[in-house]
């Protein structure tokens, strides 16, 4: 199986600093590649994190603010420039249509790639259903139109070596009975249920700005990697601020975490206002998150947990 991992290309929220680039986040999912909200500066990014054009199959967007969008030129293009082959289809919300045009068209280039476009609207929808996983949007509570996204892998099956064996069944015929999923044993039909369980399929989230809703506790349910948006620090003042400016602090979302029992959750998009990334680590503890816990930093890889 492919690698199933996060390259953080950027983790700044509305203003960059010395240390971090505007958001950009690459998902590799056996083989595909999904790059997530595009800031400013993500070409170079990419770049520095050996993220190659060839690697994006799908653009998702979840709102039009420049943090999240203003690289979009520069990949579109480079997308072009580097003639890749495979389709890449751009989800993004459906009531940004005009800023998503300027953006793909911002300069004069050479257009290569048939670049789908497949923007979300309403309350969200599926997106996408392949081999590997389905991908679904939800609505989120920001400002602007905004959209978090989910990536789900099918349930699959789990062999037990000891039903296996308890059945005279070996070697090829396991590789049969997981193809055709009955087989002949020494006249008695085995099905794959009586052989197996159910391995359940991994689950993904990509939450960016918005407030408490019903749509990020929807998105967060069950999942094995949770990135999160987390601008504020749980001060008085910033509270106030999160609300009024479409965000969370890093208490609210370690509790969406916690309440939707993720295993791995991956907090970013920080104000300029913060340099000290342990105070998100210390505040995502206290609010009762107790599973694997990254404070997200630029160019750094986040390996999908391993299946339970």
């Amino acid at each position: 199986m492919s690698a199933r991992e996060l390259i953080v290309l950027g983790t700044a929220s509305q203003v960059p600093t010395r240390h971090r680039n505007h958001n950009g986040y690459l998902l590799r999912w056996d083989g595909e590649g999904l790059l997530f909200d595009p800031g400013e500066g993500t070409q170079r990014q990419m770049l520095m994190a050996g993220v190659a054009a060839h690697d994006i199959d799908r653009i998702c967007v979840t709102h039009f603010h420049g943090d999240h969008s203003l690289g979009l030129a520069g990949v579109i293009q480079r997308i072009n420039l580097d003639r890749v082959p495979h389709q890449v289809t751009a989800h993004y919300p459906a009531s940004g249509q005009r800023f998503f045009e300027r953006l793909r068209y911002a300069t004069a280039y050479r257009e290569t790639v048939a670049l789908t476009e497949e923007p979300v609207a309403g309350d969200g929808a599926m997106l996408a259903r392949t081999s590997a996983y389905t991908l679904e949007a939800a609505r989120l509570s920001h400002p602007v139109e905004s959209y978090g996204y989910r990536l789900t892998e099918p349930d699959g099956r789990r062999m037990l070596p000891e039903r296996l064996a308890a059945l005279g069944i070996r070697g090829p015929q396991i590789g049969r009975l997981q193809r055709e999923r009955v087989l002949e044993v020494e006249g008695r039909t085995v099905t794959i249920e009586e052989v197996s369980e159910v391995r359940r399929g991994q689950r993904f989230a990509f939450i960016m700005d918005t407030r408490l809703c019903d749509g990020a506790d929807a998105l967060a349910q069950g999942c094995d990697l949770l990135v999160i948006e987390s601008t504020f620090l749980d001060e008085d003042e910033d509270e106030a601020l999160a609300v009024e400016y479409g965000h969370l602090t890093a208490g609210q979302a370690a509790r969406v975490a916690a309440g939707a029992g993720v295993r791995h959750l991956v907090l970013t998009h920080f104000s300029q206002r913060y340099g000290d990334p342990t105070d998100f680590e210390r505040q995502a503890r206290a609010a009762g998150f107790e599973g694997e816990l990254t404070v997200a930093q630029d160019l750094m890889t986040v390996a999908v947990p391993k299946r339970r």
